[in-house]
């Protein structure tokens, strides 16, 4: 029995799915300069598969996935070697424009603005934490321990040796802090690349996880009280000439004037990006204050309970600070699709640059232990406590959901809101399990 080599030619969706159509992988070529049909109604897609209706889009139009040749990847089948060829996509109308409600070309607009009105781009890396979903119920858990690494050393060895052929550039593969989790980390990169790499990584984990006989999940949470997944983006500013001008030993946190504003920006509209980062019910029960991923909207030097995040320097022998330097989101998780996650970030922050805003109070120490009083004297704000607070936020602020275009808004919040009912009508249980499964 013969069987075909594929190649598919891929988009992402408001679910951070990736979806899209397989054709003859001899006919690859063909596809790249024609692209192949989509559905209007297919942004509309939830998190659990079923088309939410209604819709701005019902089901009439027609779409083109147009592939962009410098997203070509290509990942191992199984064992034997065999290939298939991954291609991302921008989707296009039939008369060759950029779709106004994809959201690959939000990202690529957000990149082109910044960079025609302030001659700087953005230089990204998406962190990513996942769990086995299967740990033989032992009560011990081991994180960052040599035993961790060297049980699932087959895991880690054979999917940093995919990422590195599908050319993402994975840089550390390690044992994390929850119960069976880890984190793979992969090297920065320019926006629209990093964005498409963070896609081809959650699906290239499972991947490998599944020819393992694995169940992984990235969820951003597993059960009640339970251990998260995060999805930290790492984000620094460089010029035309690729000099990198995040970093001023001058400045307070050595923070330069204008990444300042871009800061200021992210932070003076994060309560309405917020959906777009952290886009199901159950992320908002891991944003909170003491567990580690955002518990507060305000910028904090070496604080990992910050929305923002100056990281570390460290004067390790041929260090480049200028290089090193870069500010951390940390409220984002896997059910957010990269390229809007980025795309908001880069509006928010170019947005803080033309309004002039000053740099942010830089918060030091434990924030969990201030008292109320000192929070507000610090700028702190709480994170939206709940997927429809952020909607509420998302929709109430022109700016933010004035990045967007209406049909955009109005599928984004449905969707959204249909999963919500969904899941309120799940016990605690299917509903952890339904993520899991998802994710």
């Amino acid at each position: 029995m013969r069987k075909e080599p594929l190649g598919i030619i891929l988009t992402a969706d408001l679910a951070a799915k990736a979806r899209g159509r397989a054709f003859p992988q001899q006919d690859f070529q063909k596809y790249l300069s024609t692209g192949c049909g989509w559905v209007p109604a297919n942004l509309a897609i939830d998190a659990f598969g079923s088309i939410v209706t209604p819709n701005p889009f019902g089901s009439v139009g027609d779409l083109r996935l147009m592939p962009d040749v410098s997203s070509i990847a290509t990942v191992a089948l199984n064992h034997s070697g065999e290939q298939t060829t991954m291609v991302l996509a921008d989707i296009h109308t039939p008369d060759g424009a950029p779709w106004e409600n994809d959201p690959r070309s939000f990202l690529k607009s957000a990149v082109s603005d910044l960079e025609a009105e302030t001659g700087l781009s953005v230089i990204a890396s998406f962190e990513h934490e996942f769990m086995l979903r299967d740990d033989g119920g032992s009560p011990v858990n081991t994180p960052f321990s040599l035993e961790s690494f060297l049980e699932e050393e087959e895991f880690g060895g054979l999917l940093v040796a995919a990422l590195q052929d599908a050319g993402l550039e994975p840089e550390m593969w390690l044992p994390e802090f929850g119960r069976n989790q880890f984190e793979v980390t992969i090297r920065p990169a320019p926006a629209i690349v990093a964005a498409d790499r963070a896609i081809y990584l959650r699906e290239i984990t499972r991947h490998i996880a599944s020819q393992l006989g694995k169940r992984i999940t990235f969820a951003p949470i597993i059960e009640e009280n339970g251990g998260g997944n995060g999805v930290h983006v790492h984000v620094s500013l460089q010029d035309r000439e690729s000099r990198f001008v995040t970093y001023d030993p001058q400045r307070p946190g050595n923070l330069s004037e204008i990444a300042g504003s871009f800061a200021a920006g992210i932070l003076e509209h994060a309560e309405a990006i917020q959906a777009l980062a952290a886009s199901a019910p159950i992320s908002y029960e891991r944003l909170v204050p003491h567990r580690w991923s955002a518990g507060g909207v305000f910028l904090g030097e070496n604080n990992r309970e910050a929305l923002l995040r100056i990281c570390p320097l460290f004067d390790v022998p041929g260090a480049n600070h200028q290089k090193q330097y870069n500010l951390e989101y940390r409220a984002a998780d896997a059910t957010a699709n990269p390229w809007l996650v980025l795309g908001c970030l880069i509006r928010a922050g170019l947005d803080g640059i033309r309004r002039g805003l000053a740099a942010p109070t830089i918060v030091h120490g434990e924030s969990g232990d201030l008292s109320e009083s000192e929070r507000a004297e610090l700028g702190i704000r709480d994170i939206p406590s709940t997927l429809q607070a952020a909607l509420d936020a998302f929709t109430g602020s022109e700016t933010v959901s004035g990045w967007f275009a209406r049909d955009f808004v109005d599928t984004f919040v449905a969707v959204k809101r249909a999963e919500i009912a969904r899941v309120e009508a799940l016990d605690p249980a299917e509903k952890y399990d339904a993520y899991a499964t998802s994710y």
